[in-house]
Formats: structure tokens, sequence, C-alpha cells
């Protein structure tokens, strides 16, 4: 393993341990050249899946994009990366199991919002408006009013629909 200091290739673990629920194994390494300590993660490699798109195209799953996502809906939110990471794992998880090698957007979105939903509910909605193209305010009230189970109230007061 080289170096991020020095790229020296060079290095020897000093510790290792089980990260992510056992999925993973946390190393930490020491550079032999620079002497710098730093940290690595092992995971096993997973067969290559499809993530089928609106438009009907394919490409290869991207943790990074589906992370990406949920982060930008948790912006500001007190949501720790943490509980960000474990979402995503748990997504993961349910798409790793499925005996197809192709999954869609959709069903991706769906288990993203079913999940944020529970979580964070503003988050819930910033993901839900950009996942289901809100064109306009009646369709976040619409969305609201599904959270608050049907009556839309603001500081105790009735909103018209």
């Amino acid at each position: 393993m080289k170096c991020p200091f020095c790229n020296a290739e060079d290095t020897r673990v000093i510790d290792s341990r089980p990260a992510d629920d056992n999925t993973a194994i946390r190393r930490r390494r020491q550079c032999e050249v620079c002497g710098k300590r730093f940290t690595t993660f092992e995971k096993t490699e997973t067969l290559p899946f499809m993530v089928v798109k609106k438009d009907e195209s394919r490409v290869p799953y991207d943790r990074s994009k589906l992370e990406g996502g949920i982060l930008r809906s948790c912006h500001k939110r007190p949501i720790s990366p943490k509980q960000i990471s474990a979402l995503v794992d748990e997504i993961e998880s349910v798409i790793f199991h499925q005996e197809s090698k192709e999954v869609s957007t959709d069903t991706i979105g769906e288990m993203v919002m079913e999940r944020l939903k529970n979580l964070d509910q503003v988050a819930y909605v910033r993901f839900a408006s950009v996942y289901r193209e809100f064109k306009d305010i009646n369709t976040f009230m619409e969305e609201i009013g599904k959270l608050l189970g049907g009556g839309l109230k603001a500081e105790g007061k009735e909103l018209e629909k």
C-alpha cells in the first residue's frame, strides 16, 4: 500500500479491526520511510450491477452518487455522517441481495425516501422534491400533507388546498 504522504511503497500494518458491522476491515498503517500513519479500509468486492435510469440507459452502480444525493438532502440537518453511511449501507444490502443484476433508479429512490421519512422529514421533502421533480409549490404541499396525515396545518391553522 502506497503512503498517501510520500508515495513510498513500504508501509506496514499496525492495527486491524472490523468495521461497518463486520463487512470491512479497518487497518492502521505506518509508512516505513516518512513514519506517518494513515487508515485504509478493506471491503469484499461485490459483483458490479447496473442502474437503469429513467431514460432506460444503464450505468454502473456508484455508491458516491447515492451518498451525494442523500448528503445534499440532509445539508444543515441534525443527521450525522455515520447515520448517512448506515442508511446507504442498508440500501446497498437490500440491492446486493436481490437476484437481479440491475436495479432501477425508481427502486433506489423509493428506498431512500422510505428511510429518510423515518430519519428526518425535512431531508425527506428535500430528496422527494428532486427525485419526484416537483414543478410547483402545490406539489410540495401535497407531499407535506402526506407527511402530516392528510390535513395540512401551520401554527395551528388549517391550510387551504
